[in-house]
């Protein structure tokens, strides 16, 4: 114990370890890719560095098929297409990669960061708690793979920071380009701006409707609101007519006869994801149900998954911030995650990153709750609780949710 102390209490060994830790994944990775029958890396980073390539010979990255991602990902793979000699350079190739493991690495330090000022934890502790992130296998697997999560991570915690730190304008811009970037943080929006609200109930203010018009649009709100639709709009702008512009020049008959040139990124970066109906790899509640209309569906007959958004949206939209937001942000942000993921038609291991960013705190707010600018309550142990008994409750979870699914494909 006094060893794992020490470790703890320095930051240096704590994030160079998560950083050892990934390198040799990554290591691992190109060796498995040239010598094992099943490859190491994850099949959505071929998408993404084909569609850098594409980019990066002056076309559309939706020129390859199945890219579903806004164009701002493609060229940030950009270096993956770089060559030396006109041969592809395969160091330049796992770029991606590391740029995807250095934002899980950025995201740990921002846990890091609000775990020690906003819940007033040491170093020691909030860094055990980070390590929930930083040291995690699957987040490490994932990134390493080159999976895209790491990058959203980033997203999600720096625009939790921002808002606890009344940043509103750098939040909003956060926002937007969160919601840009991958649609579900867009849940987040009714959270924020519920905790964004006043406590005070000043009632004299408020008996007209101008009064509480006003309460309910404070200045933080509004900030919020317009700085994160106008970045989420314009980055869509400038998406939509750039590639109206490329396929003016790869078509100038086409460019001048159809006004449609900007759908593919429409099509592929939004409406796809709201139709999008997958019985493969997928690990959420309509899974079955999925498959078994892909198999022997009637067209005409009544699909209950068309309405898995209803149970989605309640909760995560509506209830989950209206009854805890005012309570404690973060550990609401986790729960809207948990019911968006758990509801959504589609579910793959990915998702599972999504809030296990936020376990971090929530972990920590069973120790004490955490707040903002709110006293925290005596009622709670000083002392972490054992962190073997977690451990070994996760296993047991894990090897039983293993099992199952086993048991129910073997059946």
């Amino acid at each position: 114990m006094a060893t794992l102390s020490s470790f703890f209490a320095q930051p240096r060994l704590v994030f160079g370890t998560a950083i050892l830790f990934r390198l040799g994944l990554l290591l691992y990775g190109r060796w498995q890719d040239a010598n094992g029958p099943v490859k190491y890396t994850d099949i959505d980073y071929f998408v993404f560095t084909d569609a850098a390539r594409f980019v990066a010979y002056g076309r559309s990255p939706y020129d390859r098929a199945t890219y579903r991602y806004t164009p701002l990902l493609a060229w940030l793979l950009l270096p993956t297409t770089w060559a030396t000699n006109g041969v592809p350079n395969h160091v330049w190739f796992d770029f991606g990669k590391v740029l995807f493991a250095a934002g899980d690495i950025v995201t740990g330090w921002l846990i890091m960061r609000i775990l020690i000022k906003r819940q007033g934890m040491s170093t020691e502790r909030a860094l055990k708690y980070a390590s929930l992130w930083l040291l995690n296998p699957m987040v490490a697997n994932v990134s390493t793979r080159g999976s895209s999560e790491g990058l959203l991570a980033v997203l999600v915690i720096g625009l939790l920071w921002a808002v606890l730190e009344m940043r509103t304008g750098l939040a909003g811009v956060l926002l937007g380009l969160g919601v840009h970037f991958k649609i579900y943080p867009f849940i987040y929006a009714a959270s924020i701006w519920w905790w964004l609200g006043s406590d005070k109930s000043n009632t004299s203010d408020r008996d007209d409707l101008l009064g509480k018009l006003k309460a309910f649009c404070t200045q933080e709100r509004l900030t919020l609101a317009v700085t994160s639709f106008t970045t989420f709009m314009v980055l869509n702008a400038l998406m939509y007519y750039l590639y109206v512009y490329s396929s003016f020049h790869r078509s100038l008959y086409s460019s001048l006869t159809s006004n449609s040139y900007g759908m593919p990124f429409v099509e592929h970066s939004y409406k796809y994801h709201f139709t999008r109906i997958d019985h493969r790899h997928n690990f959420s509640v309509y899974n079955t149900v999925l498959h078994l209309n892909s198999a022997y569906g009637d067209a005409s007959a009544f699909r209950i998954e068309s309405f898995a958004f209803l149970p989605q949206m309640l909760l995560s939209v509506v209830v989950l911030p209206c009854l805890l937001a005012k309570k404690d942000l973060p550990s609401t942000m986790l729960a809207q995650t948990f019911a968006f993921v758990t509801f959504n038609k589609v579910c793959t291991s990915q998702y599972f990153l999504w809030y296990m960013v936020s376990l971090p705190w929530y972990s920590g707010s069973l120790v004490k709750p955490l707040g903002f600018n709110k006293p925290m309550s005596s009622s709670f142990s000083d002392e972490p609780p054992s962190y073997l008994a977690y451990g070994l409750r996760a296993c047991c979870s894990l090897a039983s949710i293993a099992g199952s699914w086993a048991l129910l494909f073997v059946m």
